[in-house]
């Protein structure tokens, strides 16, 4: 038996709880609130950009890393993603109604938390 793990299946009809390991919602929420999830969907927030403008807006991101938080945020629904066949494949990122729908709050809290900062700057 397995110490400090809930088995315990939630129901479609149940309201999620995040505070239970098999939730579905728990891993979109670990996907956002990673440490470049928040950034990724904060990028997306204006344009839909192609995968080296993303790495260049996210700075101190490597692309393994941008690779794999992209893959997680496609496969939540939050990140639509647009191959175009051309050499070498120019691929798009934007974000989905439920990307946007979730960015929003990130994006007003990193408006706040600037606008905040910037208030207490004195240069």
């Amino acid at each position: 038996m397995t110490e400090g793990v809930q088995h315990r299946r939630v129901e479609t009809d149940e309201r999620y709880d995040v505070f239970h390991t098999d939730c579905l919602a728990r891993d979109v929420v670990d996907h956002v609130t990673s440490r470049w999830g928040v950034w990724v969907l904060i990028s997306l927030r204006r344009n839909d950009l192609r995968f080296y403008e993303l790495r260049e807006s996210i700075r101190g991101i490597s692309e393994k890393m941008l690779a794999q938080t992209l893959r997680a945020l496609v496969e939540d629904g939050l990140v639509w993603r647009k191959v175009e066949p051309t050499t070498p494949p120019q691929v798009t990122y934007g974000l989905t109604e439920f990307g946007r729908d979730v960015g929003e709050p990130l994006t007003e809290l990193f408006d706040r938390i600037t606008r905040r900062l910037s208030a207490l700057d004195p240069a």
